[in-house]
């Protein structure tokens, strides 16, 4: 297993490397923010909130002082309201469909294609965001079920990332494939 090098911090690293429920938190929060502000979203919950970042935890809280902690500023996303539930119903789905486990989400996968059908079934996870986080689990954390290297994104992407060099270059190779597309 790597070493995730997606936010600026080793501690938003760690936590991303060593907890799959903050690295799919991470995942849910990275849209129209720049990727160390997304991945560095679970980190910062965790501390706000006083405990290990899991689904149960996350899942159980009133939604009206989970989007209290994710509007406490610096905020941890820039639709902070919107992120909260988002973030809320993927704890819910994690409880509800893999008893709070992320790690059941591709144990036992027999192919790429059922797990990307099981990450398209995670609330706000469409055909882009599936891919890029398979991706993520292929290319840094080894699952690899059959066919994984079909569903890989071409376009740049997180998962290539494995330095801070690399995460500034990525970036700058996404912006131009977005200008050029």
């Amino acid at each position: 297993m790597a070493t995730i090098h997606f936010t600026d911090t080793a501690e938003g690293n760690a936590i991303l490397t060593e907890n799959p429920f903050a690295l799919l938190v991470g995942m849910t929060m990275y849209q129209q923010v720049p990727v160390e502000k997304a991945f560095a979203g679970p980190a910062e919950l965790q501390a706000r909130i006083g405990r290990p970042l899991d689904p149960g935890t996350i899942a159980a809280f009133d939604p009206e002082e989970l989007e209290a902690i994710f509007r406490q500023q610096p905020a941890l996303h820039r639709f902070p309201a919107n992120m909260a539930k988002r973030v809320q119903a993927v704890a819910v789905f994690v409880v509800d469909t893999y008893g709070g486990d992320v790690t059941a989400l591709w144990e036992g996968v027999s192919s790429s294609d059922e797990l990307l059908a099981r990450i398209q079934q995670i609330p706000g996870f469409g055909d882009y965001k599936a891919r890029v986080y398979a991706a993520v689990l292929a290319r840094q954390f080894d699952v690899t079920p059959r066919g994984w290297d079909l569903n890989v994104p071409d376009w740049p992407n997180i998962s290539e990332v494995t330095s801070d060099a690399g995460r500034a270059e990525m970036k700058a190779r996404k912006k131009v494939w977005k200008e050029s597309s």
